[in-house]
Formats: C-alpha cells, structure tokens, sequence
C-alpha cells in the first residue's frame, strides 16, 4: 500500500513538472519572437516586423491560461496585431513600445532566457525594450539612430 501511495505521488509529481517545462518554453517562445520582432524594427523592415508579430500571436495561442493570464494574453496579443496589421513602421514602433512594456513585465514574473535578458532605455521616446545583447541597436528609431540609448538593467 505505501508503494501504491509513493508511485501515485511521485506521478503526480511529475505531471506538475513536465507542466511547468512546457509552460517556461512557451513563454521562451514569446520572447523569441519579440527578439524577432525588435530585429525587424532595428532593420527598418515593416514587412518583417508584421510577420514576426503573426509569429508571436501564434506562440501567444499556445500559452496556457494557467502559466499567465487570459487578460496579460490579451494585452500582449493586441500589441502585436497591431504590429501584424499595421504596415507603417512608425505605427508598428508606437506598437512595439506597449509591448515591450508588458514584455518587460513578464521579465519580473519568468525566466524568458538561459542567458541575460538586457532592459535597455531609448531617452528620445522615453521607452523601454528587452535585448539578448549589451549592444544597443535601438528599435524605436532603426538605422538613423541606431545606437541611441543605453542598457538600463540586467536579468540574469
């Protein structure tokens, strides 16, 4: 009997575990596309940002309810379909600041990376965006500043 109740624990055990390494993957997945994201908007590429927006709702759709909220999902999807639907970079970079805001939030929350995650700080539109690397390569104004800001913190 003590052997029946040890195995039905340990299995129960593991359920919860396996749950939560699909659940960190998923959110991983988030913050891989947003790097794709960002990538695009640091290239000056519309077209590619929209894209990899449509890559990031669709990670979005594979979070579960239980790792973060119905309601956070929503507000990182709507950023991002704006990003998607919108094929002016000026638009898709008002966009992309609201979700870097939340994106920054979830930050606090997860462990998005296996490496550090960089906030860095754009002084000329006051906002906030999250990088893989040190270096600044600024979203918000691309190629024609494109090493204005500086890295604000970091997430080990």
């Amino acid at each position: 009997m003590k052997k029946l109740i040890f195995t039905s624990v340990l299995s129960i055990f593991s359920i919860f575990n396996l749950s939560a390494q699909t659940n960190d993957a998923s959110i991983s997945k988030l913050y891989q596309n947003y790097l794709s994201i960002t990538t695009a908007l640091t290239a000056d590429n519309s077209n590619e940002a929209s894209k990899n927006a449509d890559l990031f709702l669709k990670s979005a759709a594979m979070v579960d309810y239980k790792v973060l909220s119905e309601g956070n999902l929503d507000i990182l999807r709507t950023d991002a379909t704006k990003i998607a639907e919108s094929r002016s970079i000026e638009t898709q970079r008002e966009s992309f600041g609201k979700l870097s805001k939340n994106m920054i939030w979830l930050t606090k929350k997860f462990k998005l990376a296996d490496e550090s995650v960089f906030i860095m700080y754009c002084p000329m539109v006051d906002a906030s965006w999250l990088s893989a690397e040190k270096v600044v390569k600024n979203p918000f104004y691309g190629s024609s500043m494109l090493s204005c800001g500086s890295v604000k913190s970091e997430i080990k």
